[in-house]
């Protein structure tokens, strides 16, 4: 495993107790940055920064609270004194049925989650970047977002407005030391296939033409990269994961 420069650096991974959110988190503590874990689920969370080391600590927060976030970034202030990089893992799939058959509330559970979760986010932690003229956020889409997923429309409708965020902020804050990137993975193995019918799994692994999921460390490698100096000048940009299934 490569290591990239993240010594001297404060990274807040959101969704950060498990799954892609957590493989980026011990990618990123590897690599030197201390690591703030965002999750809604705290126990977990605070098993998994204790995973990690010395060097992280863990925040119970529901992204859909605008409040709570506010309060985690305070938090993270106080205990790191900076923020270097956001990486916005916390998401849920939710169930699969036609727009026709779909509840107004799960669309709107999915949406609050994975978009204006995102939104929170990002609203509540660029500030401390923009005074300190640095910073590095990844935001996690989808490739849903891109091709849009049938059975699946909330998901995707919820992935592709993350995608048009990136790209929004990216061009407001170009003027800064601010790279601001999504990435679109396609599915990989985590407990987000609880939320999905054997058939959904079988038409995402169907489209993806490397014939398997996404591993977590794939996703990791590059979203750790996205959070370096290194990478000074890509902002606004969509990172493609998907095992040749993206057509743009």
């Amino acid at each position: 495993m490569n290591r990239y420069d993240m010594d001297g650096q404060v990274a807040v991974v959101t969704g950060g107790a498990q799954g892609i959110g957590f493989a980026v988190a011990r990618r990123l503590a590897a690599s030197g940055a201390q690591v703030a874990i965002w999750d809604v689920e705290g126990p977990l969370a605070e098993r998994s920064a204790a995973e990690l080391g010395d060097g992280a600590r863990s925040f119970a927060v529901d992204v859909t609270d605008f409040d709570a976030v506010q309060a985690a970034t305070r938090d993270t202030l106080a205990a790191f004194g900076r923020i270097d990089a956001l990486v916005t893992s916390a998401g849920i799939a939710g169930m699969n049925a036609t727009v026709i058959d779909y509840p107004v509330d799960e669309w709107r559970r999915i949406l609050d989650v994975n978009l204006n979760g995102t939104f929170h986010c990002c609203k509540c932690v660029l500030p401390a970047m923009v005074k300190q003229n640095y910073g590095r956020v990844v935001l996690i889409a989808s490739i849903a977002g891109k091709e849009g997923n049938p059975n699946a429309a909330a998901y995707s409708a919820s992935k592709a407005g993350v995608i048009a965020l990136a790209k929004s902020l990216g061009k407001e804050h170009a003027a800064q030391d601010i790279a601001i990137n999504c990435v679109t993975p396609a599915a990989a193995r985590t407990r987000i296939f609880d939320q999905m019918t054997q058939e959904h799994i079988a038409y995402m692994l169907s489209k993806i033409p490397r014939g398997r999921f996404l591993e977590l460390d794939e996703a990791a490698s590059l979203i750790a990269w996205l959070c370096t100096r290194e990478n000074g000048f890509s902002t606004g940009a969509v990172f493609d994961l998907s095992g040749g299934r993206a057509t743009y």
